[in-house]
């Protein structure tokens, strides 16, 4: 196989793949899911909706009332809109998902292009440096490193960024340690091609729906240690976190108050199987081997 091929097989590759992922209906539905919550966050951040979810609604632990949007979901110890913190921890959900994951996929893919394309010690310097930190349990991890930085959001997206990039490192290696040694890689350095070129010319783009499905995994498992880490207390400071209002329920559950708790669970459970299922198709849809006839 010519150099001048790969690019035209990553083409046929990729429309392929999207042409499988809007022929599921279930998969369109995720995919719609998923945009929502964008939007949603997108327009939190902004102050287009939202923008007054500290400000009392009405009285403290008002049950859900569909009179008023701001009350639908009911109303805390303060008085405030339940829907409204919601709509502000779908934005703080969807922040961490995107800058942990932007984050830990160049990481990923850097170390593990390296380690895989030149072997030797280079290979086993990043092994054994991702191997010492997989061995580490992650939440363990996760809790020492935002107790370094501090409380706060920026924490958590170091914190989750700089952890969450060794299974993709892991992957990128092997298929760098299979495409190396491939014909058109040959020829590229036949034509002169120097390490930089091979890799990321020539191997990188053959090896990229890796990194794409990777992406919108680390984007759900991101949404949920936010939330674990919220709960902690490790999380989100002064605003309304999926986590924080979890935390919070544990005291309402014996006044009868249940629908914080409900609201956070069920906004959190849906982008999460979003997620899932997307990825699950991504992952069939990108995989050549997977293909259909």
């Amino acid at each position: 196989m010519s150099a001048a091929a790969a690019p035209r097989r990553s083409r046929s590759l990729w429309s392929d793949a999207f042409s499988r992922l809007t022929a599921e209906k279930l998969v369109l539905l995720c995919m719609g899911i998923i945009l929502l919550y964008g939007f949603v966050a997108l327009a939190a951040k902004v102050g287009l909706i939202a923008s007054t979810w500290n400000q009392e609604v009405g009285a403290p632990y008002s049950p859900p009332d569909f009179s008023s949007i701001k009350t639908c979901l009911g109303t805390d110890i303060f008085g405030r809109s339940v829907f409204y913190k919601v709509i502000h921890g779908t934005r703080i959900a969807m922040s961490v998902g995107l800058v942990a994951a932007l984050i830990s996929i160049p990481i990923g893919v850097v170390l593990g292009a390296v380690a895989g394309y030149f072997g030797g010690w280079v290979d086993e310097v990043i092994v054994w440096f991702y191997t010492t930190i997989s061995s580490i349990p992650s939440i363990l991890l996760l809790t020492a490193v935002t107790f370094i930085l501090g409380k706060g959001l920026f924490s958590v997206y170091l914190a989750l960024g700089a952890t969450s990039w060794v299974s993709l490192a892991r992957l990128v290696r092997g298929e760098f340690m299979k495409h190396k040694n491939r014909e058109y890689v040959v020829a590229a350095e036949a034509l002169g091609a120097g390490h930089s070129a091979r890799i990321f010319r020539h191997i990188l783009p053959n090896t990229l729906h890796i990194a794409v499905v990777n992406f919108s995994l680390q984007f759900q498992i991101a949404i949920k240690t936010e939330v674990i880490l919220s709960y902690l207390g490790l999380g989100a400071v002064g605003q309304p976190s999926w986590g924080i209002m979890i935390d919070d329920a544990k005291l309402e559950l014996s006044r009868g108050v249940w629908w914080q708790l409900a609201a956070a669970t069920f906004a959190m459970f849906f982008i999460v199987l979003a997620f899932n299922v997307f990825s699950d198709a991504l992952r069939d849809a990108l995989d050549p081997k997977l293909k259909r006839g």
